[in-house]
């Protein structure tokens, strides 16, 4: 596995495997790699012949009071699981390698990126379009996966890509879960054990929200209640539980295949977000 640091140097690899008729993936991460990243990686070595993993915590899309400096980091770590797994290359540039001292162009999203997460973090989602384009630039990649427990990421990245006619085909992943049902996570080390036990409260009121579904009550509202109902006591502070069309994140009334149900929520001093797209078919759908 080659380590890059570099903006030019990947993009130099890149041109090579090109040349030679490979395709290119790339998985970009924040690091403090764990199961859901790896199943990111083995999904991506699906997708193309060489797979390049981006380890970079974007200092762009952290607000004044977030987690930015306290953010979980552990490169060493993350190096040999990205080895094990067989990733041909690693990018782990600094923040001056990857943002000029005076850089003043930034990516906007001026719809989806404004409800859910957004609401609540209103620099975030362009801190997250302008590394996600950054990367792509310079990986020169064919295919980038993403998680789909980060949906409303994954919605903006997607259009995006639409709007400014990026061709590097977008593929998104399905949550991993811990064995208890809490979503994987690189923030899950800030809970205490306490809180941790609280926090299933996410899984468990989307759980029940989707069974009402498959049981034939498809009112968004009720399935938004439900959800409400499971964090009543065990969360801190809840910001939002929403039904909405997965493309154009707008809230539904009456839930159908593939509508998002989406929450994030407190525990303690940790947010964490969750979520499940309905599968399948209910009973009325």
């Amino acid at each position: 596995m080659k380590t890059i640091r570099t903006k030019e140097a990947l993009s130099a690899l890149s041109r090579e495997w090109h040349a030679a008729g490979e395709t290119v993936a790339l998985v970009p991460t924040m690091g403090y790699l764990h199961e859901g990243h790896l199943s990111l990686v083995r999904l991506a070595r699906k997708k193309a012949s060489r797979v390049v993993v981006s380890v970079f915590v974007n200092p762009t899309q952290f607000g004044p009071n977030e987690d930015f400096e306290k953010y979980p980091r552990d490169e060493e770590h993350d190096f040999a699981l990205l080895r094990a797994e067989g990733a041909d290359a690693v990018f782990a540039p600094a923040p001056s390698e990857m943002y000029a001292a005076d850089a003043t162009v930034s990516v906007v999203e001026s719809s989806l990126s404004k409800t859910m997460c957004g609401a609540f973090r209103p620099i975030h989602f362009s801190g997250v379009l302008t590394v996600v384009l950054k990367l792509f630039n310079a990986s020169r990649c064919d295919v980038a996966v993403f998680g789909e427990k980060d949906a409303q990421q994954l919605s903006v990245i997607r259009r995006m890509v639409r709007d400014l006619d990026v061709p590097v085909e977008i593929v998104g992943a399905p949550l991993v879960r811990e064995p208890d049902g809490l979503a994987r996570s690189s923030r899950n080390v800030y809970l205490s054990a306490a809180e941790r036990q609280r926090a299933l409260s996410l899984h468990e009121g989307l759980d029940a929200a989707e069974a009402a579904w498959r049981a034939g009550d498809d009112s968004a509202a009720h399935a938004i209640a439900t959800v409400r109902n499971a964090l009543e006591g065990k969360a801190d502070k809840v910001d939002y539980v929403v039904a909405v069309d997965p493309v154009s994140l707008a809230p539904v009334e009456r839930l159908v295949p593939g509508t998002l149900l989406a929450v994030a929520a407190h525990f303690g001093s940790t947010r964490l977000i969750d979520n499940h797209f309905l599968r399948g078919s209910g009973r009325n759908a």
